[in-house]
């Protein structure tokens, strides 16, 4: 019994270690060069360990991927205001922007991850549709906020415009240099701009 939960407990060390290894890789490098061997190799176990956990590569990239959505999502829906309930529109939606440019900003392939998804056949494959059920959440919640705060705009096509943004070459490359305030920055001035226009 107690071998049973040392095992149980070195497996959700090891997961842990491979998901930090990896963001922290994709932080200081482009996605194509995170490989599992120097995954494993920052996270201090064995390759094989990590596809027993993961399955692939991209299973591992889909599962830090809706680790840090699934987070994200949690702060939105029960959270402490800005994030969370309890403020205005114009706030939540700026502090969810900022949240968001943090996350891709540690995670510099998971925006684009999430843009392919979205445009997915609908009977694509099971990671497809799991990427697609995040990018709709972060879709559907920056929407709502814009049609709160300013009900004349077309909310829905503003939304995909904001995260379609993101997924950009030169923005991609501006975080890859580590420039994710100045970012930010910059998508606030534009979103308040939008919603005082």
């Amino acid at each position: 019994m107690a071998e049973g939960r040392r095992e149980r407990a070195d497996a959700a060390r090891n997961r842990r270690a491979i998901l930090k290894a990896t963001e922290n890789l994709l932080a200081e490098h482009p996605p194509a060069q995170v490989s599992v061997e120097r995954i494993a190799a920052a996270a201090g176990v064995g390759k094989g360990t990590v596809f027993h956990r993961f399955g692939s590569r991209a299973g591992l990239m889909r599962e830090l991927m809706l680790e840090r959505a699934h987070a994200l999502h949690e702060s939105v829906t029960d959270g402490p205001p800005p994030l969370g309930p309890g403020a205005s529109p114009r706030q939540r939606l700026l502090a969810f922007l900022d949240a968001v440019v943090d996350v891709v900003g540690r995670n510099k392939g998971l925006l684009a991850a999430l843009g392919q998804a979205a445009t997915a056949p609908r009977d694509a494959q099971e990671d497809s549709r799991e990427q697609h059920s995040v990018y709709g959440f972060w879709h559907g919640h920056i929407s709502a906020l814009i049609a709160e705060e300013r009900p004349d705009l077309d909310a829905e096509l503003l939304a995909h415009i904001l995260l379609g943004a993101l997924q950009n070459g030169p923005i991609v490359h501006l975080l890859g240099q580590g420039e994710t305030r100045r970012l930010a920055v910059s998508l606030r001035l534009l979103v308040t701009g939008m919603l005082e226009g």
